[in-house]
């Protein structure tokens, strides 16, 4: 199978949505398919053996941080050239329209999957006359698709309580040998615990954003002396944060790739993750594979990922005392070592192979409705012809 996957955000970018698709490359290139990305032209050609079109991008006035590809009309020529069997456009913003759009126009099946909730960050933002607007365009986008797919369970209901049609749930997946409890390295912990090795030790991993909520993490260094944070990555709120954060016991170590992001999970005593907009959140999972309890604040995709008391602790959202309160019963020894335990074990059970092999069978499923419809087309038409 020929396989055409438009996508905002490629390599080099780092992000959940790029692991997800570099899993799903290699494997679908292993088995013996052909895949073609197109991706905003970031200088990237190649990934696993497959052909990564660039497409021209631009530097948005609302979000200086990134590149995007605008909707244009090289998706079309570059369809045409490669003639796939399917076409995947994955998360459908700004180049995902030409995606969408040329896909139907030159009648290729088409699967789109929906990964990041803007119509929940304007409401973060309080944006919210635009919110109806927002689930109009997402809506309306991935209706023309055959079949969607998004990351959780909770989404997933909700994209079908907003009238999206035929929705699954494409598995979350970690690299169960990469990220892993062996890879604890004290020099490392020296590094994020800003020379405070004995002090408990937060991480947060992500792109440093307003919706990350990551300022609410400061409460707790206010509270307790013995806390460091280590924040891996980078953001348009870099800046900012590194001034809400100044004199308390937090390192920015920028992005983190491979073997050390592998050690600062590992090196490090429980996840904090505070956002509550996120569609899954695979740092969750990257940190349970490491051993690290996870700290996050309740929502539908965390609630999925993370059980009370077993493999980590929820604290209620915007409540800073419940927030305390979990990283308070982390001094517990036994319940540390059970949640470190039961979170590995847990992660142990997502490697990306369920994920991958997922995605080729959601492709033969949209191949399977598409005929369908074609069918049911065809069946319409004749019977137009006869009336």
């Amino acid at each position: 199978m020929k396989i055409a996957i438009i996508t905002e955000t490629f390599l080099p970018s780092t992000d959940g949505v790029v692991t997800r698709l570099k899993e799903a490359i290699k494997y679908l290139q292993q088995q013996g398919h052909e895949v073609i990305v197109i991706a905003p032209d970031l200088g990237v050609t190649e990934y696993e053996g497959a052909i990564v079109e660039g497409v021209k991008a631009t530097t948005l006035f609302f979000y200086r941080y990134k590149q995007f590809s605008l909707p244009q009309k090289k998706v079309k020529e570059l369809l045409v050239k490669h003639d796939p069997d399917l076409v995947h456009v994955v998360n459908p913003a700004f180049v995902g329209v030409s995606g969408v759009y040329y896909a139907s126009k030159l009648n290729y099946p088409l699967i789109a999957s929906y990964h990041t909730h803007v119509p929940k960050y304007l409401e973060y933002y309080r944006l919210y006359p635009f919110v109806p607007f927002a689930w109009w365009y997402f809506r309306k986008l991935h209706n023309y698709a055959n079949l969607n797919l998004c990351t959780s369970k909770a989404i997933q209901g909700e994209l079908q309580q907003k009238k999206f049609h035929n929705v699954h749930v494409w598995d979350r997946g970690v690299a169960i040998e990469h990220f892993h409890p062996d890879h604890r390295n004290e020099t490392m912990r020296e590094r994020l615990s800003g020379g405070e090795p004995d002090n408990m030790l937060l991480i947060f991993v992500g792109r440093l954003a307003p919706e990350k909520e990551i300022h609410k993490i400061k409460s707790l260094l206010e509270q307790r002396d013995d806390l460091s944070l280590a924040i891996v990555g980078d953001g348009p709120e870099k800046e900012a944060l590194e001034k809400t954060f100044a004199n308390t016991k937090t390192v920015f170590t920028g992005l983190l790739h491979g073997n050390e992001l592998a050690q600062a999970f590992s090196s490090s005593d429980a996840l904090i993750f505070p956002s509550v907009t996120e569609t899954l959140g695979l740092v969750i999972l990257e940190s349970m594979a490491s051993g690290l309890p996870v700290i996050a604040a309740k929502s539908g995709p965390t609630m999925e990922q993370v059980e009370d008391g077993k493999t980590g602790l929820l604290f209620e959202n915007e409540n800073t005392d419940s927030m305390i309160e979990a990283i308070n019963r982390l001094e517990d020894e036994d319940l540390y070592n059970k949640l470190s335990e039961n979170a590995r074990q847990e992660a142990e059970k997502h490697s990306w192979k369920k994920p991958s092999e997922q995605i080729l069978d959601y492709y033969h499923k949209t191949l399977e409705v598409y005929e369908r419809s074609q069918e049911h087309s065809s069946k319409k038409s004749k019977v137009k012809a006869t009336e």
